[in-house]
């Protein structure tokens, strides 16, 4: 069955507000919908139209270099978050983009709330499809909540110290110059 809240669920795009056209199908022997759907990994490997779907990924999914090459040309990949304190669907936005190179989407579903939507951000989430509940203009507010972080991640490579030596190295050649 479709997820019925795809519809109301506040939907963030590369940290803007966007219109969802994916319709999230939860259960792998649902009938998706003729246009484009997130479906179980499973569901997801069976089908033959690979661009009118895309791969739903439990928190649990082990993320093999065999399954990240599967993964490759998927149009996006929906991570879900069964509850907000699994914190796993950040490892694996992190390793497909770091250790495999993933380019397209990588989209968090499931219970995401506005606490959560700068990390899953800064780890390399571009879609956030926020549980309903969830205040838009809250959670765009959120995305900047800190204009500078220390650790290096996905959106930021360089960690804090490393841009602040540089910038400190070139003033004191030029106060030398």
């Amino acid at each position: 069955m479709p997820d019925q809240a795809n519809t109301a669920r506040p939907f963030i795009f590369q940290g803007r507000p966007a219109d969802d056209r994916w319709t999230l199908i939860r259960e792998p022997e649902s009938t998706p919908p003729d246009g484009p759907a997130i479906v179980p990994l499973s569901q997801w490997r069976e089908e033959a139209d690979s661009q009118n779907r895309a791969p739903l990924l439990g928190s649990d999914t082990e993320l093999t270099s065999e399954l990240a090459g599967e993964l490759a040309d998927a149009p996006l990949i929906a991570i879900d978050f069964p509850k907000f304190t699994d914190g796993r669907g950040y490892s694996l936005a992190r390793l497909l983009r770091e250790r495999f190179g993933y380019e397209g989407e990588i989209r968090a579903v499931g219970d995401v709330l506005v606490d959560q939507v700068f990390f899953l951000t800064r780890c390399g989430f571009d879609g956030l499809s926020l549980r309903e509940d969830q205040w838009l203009e809250d959670a765009l507010q959120a995305l900047n909540a800190f204009s500078r972080a220390y650790q290096p991640a996905v959106d930021e490579p360089e960690p804090l110290f490393r841009h602040r030596l540089r910038e400190a190295v070139r003033e004191a050649e030029a106060a030398f110059a």
